[in-house]
């Protein structure tokens, strides 16, 4: 008997029909004799919805609210589908993130998992029922409802699979599995069979949507194999898991691209010890994100430092960052929301040369600008005008063939 954690997002629970599909899903893994594991989204939709009461009922919103509220998503569809499967002749039994006790830290909105109380899960698990549990959220220890961001249903359903140890984790969406690219922009993407857990984080870190970074790198911590399925259909899927030679070959993996990016230049900071220590912990200390971070030569004592944020968080960070820079001495702040990232991936780069130059090469014959560059072993990643985003992910991805194999 294995045990089994699957994951449905929003569009797989998106109605009562879907959720009967999902049921059917569940229930053969059960006849084939696992214990099952259930974690959803809520409805495709429903958290966008209840995110616009938020900002409707006030401005200046109290965070501790907002989670309560948009966590309620998530216990519409696990009533549901236990009361379905109830109806098909299958104990079932839903839990909140409360019950199972997901413990988290206080930072809602973007709370990390601490902890995992899984002895009631195993207690109903014993008794032959299914459990289906509510992703996207926590508590912390003041019993506090924590939301866990967007994606946040992938890192409780990875969690909850490292502290039952289960045999697998399996992630239901609306796409087959991992491409090599967005098939939306490439028609010719490719589906990946599998791919390492290094590259999967750094294509989720750098906008590939399926899953969420921070699952991942539970994923890594705590080897979990992962598969990413489609809900709606029976195809092997994508494995997610430990890196092996065979993966070696492929010098690139894929290309992402994030248009949820805005770039953040300080003009003539002083350029003396302390001063980016001053400017970024205040961003730090409201969980701000920095992605890319670029100083330039010094000049007379002075420098420009230039930064990326989620476009989401641009008027925050501009609100501390100008205040910070006023602090420090710096001339001014200049924002540009109007870029985007593109990368490359590829646990083939640790021993490949040449492979920057090649994107760098690429792009140049496109007209395309790089503002900025971030690398890592297995990983480029350019900055440039977001209305070059779709042929910059067709350009690269032609340039290192990741098209589908004839």
């Amino acid at each position: 008997m294995a045990l089994v954690v699957q994951k449905y997002g929003g569009t797989s629970v998106a109605n009562l029909e879907k959720i009967e599909n999902v049921a059917r899903r569940v229930i053969k893994e059960r006849q084939a004799g696992n214990q099952v594991v259930v974690v959803l989204s809520a409805m495709a939709g429903e958290t966008n919805r209840l995110i616009e009461l938020a900002q409707q009922a006030a401005e200046d919103y109290d965070i501790r609210e907002y989670d309560t509220l948009i966590s309620t998503g998530e216990q519409v569809t696990v009533s549901l589908l236990a009361m379905v499967l109830k109806g098909m002749g299958y104990p079932a039994r839903s839990f909140l993130g409360f019950q199972v006790r997901i413990m988290t830290d206080q930072a809602h909105t973007q709370a990390r998992i601490l902890s995992v109380e899984d002895a009631a899960l195993r207690r109903e698990l014993e008794k032959g029922v299914i459990a289906v549990v509510a992703g996207f959220q926590g508590v912390d220890k003041d019993n506090n409802i924590t939301t866990l961001g967007r994606g946040g249903s992938d890192t409780s359903a990875v969690a909850l699979a490292a502290a039952l140890q289960a045999d697998v984790c399996e992630i239901y969406t609306d796409v087959d599995g991992v491409y090599t690219t967005d098939p939306g922009i490439c028609s010719n993407a490719r589906l990946l069979t599998r791919i390492s857990y290094d590259e999967m984080l750094e294509m989720a870190r750098a906008g590939a949507k399926v899953l969420q970074p921070r699952s991942v790198e539970l994923a890594k911590k705590y080897d979990v194999p992962v598969y990413v399925k489609s809900s709606f259909k029976d195809d092997v899927g994508t494995l997610v898991t430990k890196e092996d030679k065979e993966m070696e070959r492929e010098v690139v993996s894929g290309v992402t691209y994030d248009r949820d990016q805005a770039k953040i230049t300080v003009i003539r900071v002083p350029d003396k010890a302390g001063v980016a220590s001053r400017l970024f912990t205040p961003l730090s200390e409201h969980n701000i994100v920095v992605d890319m971070i670029i100083q330039n030569a010094s000049l007379e004592g002075y420098t420009d430092l230039t930064f990326t944020v989620s476009r989401k968080d641009v008027k925050e960070t501009k609100r501390l960052i100008e205040e910070a820079a006023r602090e420090v001495g710096a001339a001014s702040v200049e924002v540009d929301d109007q870029v985007a990232k593109v990368s490359i991936i590829g646990v083939g780069m640790i021993s490949h040369s040449g492979v920057a130059a090649k994107m760098f090469s690429a792009l140049a014959q496109e007209g395309i600008n790089i503002m900025m560059i971030s690398t890592s072993e297995i990983k480029v990643s350019c900055v440039i005008q977001s209305k070059y985003t779709e042929l910059a992910v067709m350009v690269l991805h032609d340039a290192f063939g990741l098209e589908k194999t004839p």
